[in-house]
């Protein structure tokens, strides 16, 4: 059998991995763009199909890691997303980059109904191992902002994605020789769902979609968003790609925070006791920075990234705390196929919304989508008498 401190430590690297891919492009678009004799805008939309891919592609994986094997698709994610990135490295045309970006999102649907449901099954405290896990997806955020502006900067948008590609298939290979097959289940240590009556089942379901519709889009909006949102409006500031991948950096670094102790909080207390003030954070803080600029708006993101960061973690733990471990890459995928195809929409608008009325217009726009988040708290029952220990 596993080590299970093994395992959690693969998913965590798969889960920072998952996320650095999927913003690379975000990251190095603004240099990428002239080079290939186009507008901001205009180069953004070839994004789309990976990020539409990236939730799409959840259902078929979430499947796969059930019936077939958890461990043999998170080794074929480690590789295929290595070799997609450095694809992406050596594209020529937008066309190409198209493609390449719509492999890495592919194969980067693999990570979370998969790892997330091994994450599951191998904690023992789901609360606590599902927040350290959100830490290293935004380590993963943060990342891809700061060493992509300074290997933009330094040695070409090409290495921004060929050196992490290299780095996830070492990492892939050394998956595969220390982690073997389990099946869905079998550890004892595996988490079992809580007793729910139906009418309170149907609430959570409720919330569920419409909180990770809005969170989800918001969530992808703004991490697209924030690197040319700096470059515009800390312009006063500094014009160094490499600091502004330093100061975005830096806000997701609270983000990080927020779900570390979100994480913890969510063993100890009701879900919604956490849920409902956290739904309040994000409409009114992204409504505010549209008109911000300079130290406030960084002050504001910081806010914003704590609010976003803080609602995945709080919807992965709703997942996993109303499913059972033979199902859970399913409902994972449910969860990530509604999100990420919902997020997958989000690039092209904020490409749409930025040609219209740049990010002030953006930025309310997405202040409005996330009411949903507050009324999904609402929807959401208290779940402190609804817990059991059976299944």
């Amino acid at each position: 059998m596993n080590n299970p401190r093994k395992v959690i430590g693969f998913v965590n690297a798969a889960h920072f991995i998952d996320h650095y891919a999927m913003l690379v492009f975000a990251a190095a678009v603004v240099v990428m763009a002239p080079l290939f004799g186009m507008a901001y805008s205009e180069l953004l939309p070839y994004a789309t199909p990976g990020f539409i891919a990236f939730g799409a592609g959840s259902l078929l994986t979430g499947w796969l890691g059930d019936r077939w094997s958890r461990r043999h698709m998170l080794a074929i994610f480690f590789v295929g997303i290595g070799l997609a990135m450095i694809g992406a490295g050596l594209t020529n045309t937008p066309l190409q980059l198209g493609c390449a970006l719509f492999a890495i999102g592919a194969f980067a649907s693999i990570y979370h109904p998969v790892g997330t449901a091994m994450l599951v099954a191998n904690a023992e405290k789901v609360g606590r191992e599902v927040g350290i896990n959100g830490v290293w997806g935004n380590l993963g955020v943060a990342s891809a902002a700061l060493v992509t502006g300074l290997v933009t900067q330094y040695l070409g948008w090409r290495w921004a994605f060929i050196v992490p590609g290299v780095i996830a298939i070492a990492i892939g290979a050394a998956f595969a020789r220390t982690v073997t097959h389990e099946k869905p289940g079998s550890r004892a240590g595996a988490q079992t769902a809580a007793r729910v009556a139906p009418a309170a089942m149907k609430r959570v379901i409720a919330a569920l979609v419409v909180t990770v519709i809005a969170s989800s889009t918001t969530f992808n909006a703004v991490t697209v968003a924030v690197p040319k949102l700096f470059a515009e409006r800390l312009s006063d500031l500094t014009q160094s790609p490499a600091l502004l991948g330093l100061i975005a950096a830096a806000v997701y670094v609270f983000g990080a925070l927020a779900q570390y102790i979100i994480g913890h909080l969510i063993d100890r207390y009701a879900l919604k006791s956490i849920f409902l003030p956290l739904a309040f954070i994000l409409s009114p803080l992204l409504a505010v920075a549209a008109y911000l600029s300079g130290l406030p708006l960084i002050l504001i993101a910081i806010g914003i990234v704590i609010g976003i960061f803080g609602q995945v973690t709080v919807n992965d733990a709703m997942v996993a705390k109303y499913t059972s471990d033979e199902w859970r890459a399913r409902a994972f995928a449910a969860r990530y196929f509604l999100g990420f195809t919902a997020a997958g929409a989000s690039v092209a608008l904020v490409a749409w919304l930025y040609d219209r009325g740049g990010f002030t217009l953006m930025l309310q726009a997405f202040a409005g989508l996330c009411v949903l988040v507050i009324i999904g708290a609402f929807i959401f029952p208290n779940d402190r008498v609804t817990t059991s220990s059976g299944t």
